[in-house]
């Protein structure tokens, strides 16, 4: 515990913590509260979720391009882009409330979760600037951030019911936009300025930090791991339809966030004894060993038990990995660098919905499941056998 007091003791860490927290509440609103809101409006889930599945898509795609023109201009140019986005929520509320064709609200949430100003990856970027009179610190201050994430998907849809059953739908898409708008502005202001580059700025071509080995391999490690999540996340509310008891799916999977919260706050308050790339595949390794026993969850109470263990390694390795990508950028490419495994989670996990869903379909919540461990198990192989890139990639950081 007495790191974590540490490291919000330096200046203005707690405060961009806070702010940053706020900033990506709009990640775990949106969902949620674009589905009920365009429910009300349309009568269906189709648009709802076709809409909502664009925004996703657009935060994912747009998230490198976004961290790219950080890196190139600086950290104010998220204020423009909060309210770009910002105004894109707005939109997508006044579309909705017009009746506006599908095609037209999927294009304005693609186009609105692509502007999505990159906040906590640029938080990220500075951790070794903002702690370093203890550098000690760094490697906890990803397990936070991860830990903040977390609870960022605990929180906030908890803000939207309370806000629908006091203001109504559309009122937490305004929440939303506030949220970014206010939670940016405080973070850019609080941030110290840039700093004068001590390395020129690479340019990565089309590709961008693609072409470094190690991001590439994060990439390919965090696709399977995200469809995993995916699978998962349609296999608990099916378990619970199947035990009856559908109104506690959101209990399960709060359960499970708070497990992977727990994982990363205990991670982080530990010395790390072994290298980062070696502790990042262990972690990756014991990823399928901690989902396998859900598929044996007898009863409601066993499923939430199982849970927690399940959530446990999610935090470290999203904290391992974006440490690991800050590691492996290219000169003056940090802030791209580290949007791209998040990307590349997304994705996986936009894929192992959609799988998982239609696995259960065919049969049950076990093939669900069961595809969650066999491609957790994937992106653990996928680390192993690319292992080196990683070692080398943090040999020639600390050499740089």
């Amino acid at each position: 515990m007495s790191v974590y007091a540490r490291i919000l003791r330096h200046p203005r860490m707690a405060a961009l913590f806070a702010a940053a927290l706020v900033a990506r509440l709009p990640i775990g609103i949106n969902g949620l509260a674009v589905v009920l809101f365009l429910r009300e409006q349309t009568g269906s889930f189709a648009v709802p979720g076709a809409v909502a599945g664009g925004l996703a898509l657009g935060t994912g795609l747009g998230a490198p391009f976004m961290g790219r023109l950080v890196d190139r201009l600086g950290a104010r140019v998220l204020l423009p882009l909060a309210v770009a986005n910002a105004a894109g929520i707005l939109s997508v509320l006044g579309l909705g409330y017009a009746g506006a064709t599908a095609a037209v609200l999927v294009a304005v949430a693609v186009l609105t979760g692509g502007v999505y100003p990159p906040s906590p990856s640029v938080l990220r970027a500075r951790f070794p600037e903002l702690l370093r009179s203890d550098p000690a610190l760094v490697p906890s201050a990803y397990a936070l951030d991860s830990v903040l994430l977390e609870i960022t998907f605990v929180c906030a849809p908890l803000i939207v019911v309370g806000v629908i059953a006091v203001l109504g739908a559309g009122a937490a898409l305004v929440v939303s936009a506030a949220t970014v708008l206010v939670g940016v502005t405080a973070f850019v202001w609080l941030l110290p300025a840039d700093q004068p580059r001590s390395t020129p700025y690479e340019d990565t071509g089309l590709l961008g930090v693609l072409r470094a080995p190690g991001i590439r391999t994060l990439v390919m490690t965090m696709v399977p791991v995200g469809f995993a999540i995916g699978a998962l996340e349609v296999a608990v509310p099916a378990f619970s339809h199947d035990e009856s008891r559908a109104e506690l799916a959101g209990v399960l999977l709060a359960t499970w966030s708070m497990g992977s919260a727990i994982g990363g706050f205990v991670y982080g308050a530990r010395a790390r004894r072994a290298s980062l790339p070696r502790v990042h595949l262990r972690l990756t390794l014991l990823l399928p060993l901690g989902f396998l026993p859900l598929l044996a969850a007898p009863s409601m109470a066993v499923m939430a038990l199982l849970l927690i263990p399940a959530g446990v390694f999610i935090a470290p390795i999203i904290a391992t990995r974006n440490e690991l990508a800050s590691q492996a950028a290219p000169p003056g490419t940090k802030t791209e660098a580290l949007t791209w495994p998040l990307t590349a989670l997304v994705g996986g996990i936009a894929l192992g919905a959609a799988a998982g869903g239609a696995l259960i379909d065919a049969a049950d919540w076990h093939a669900a499941a069961l595809a969650a461990v066999l491609s957790a198990g994937a992106g653990a192989l996928v680390a192993a056998t690319r292992r080196s890139t990683l070692r080398a990639a943090v040999a020639a950081a600390q050499t740089a």
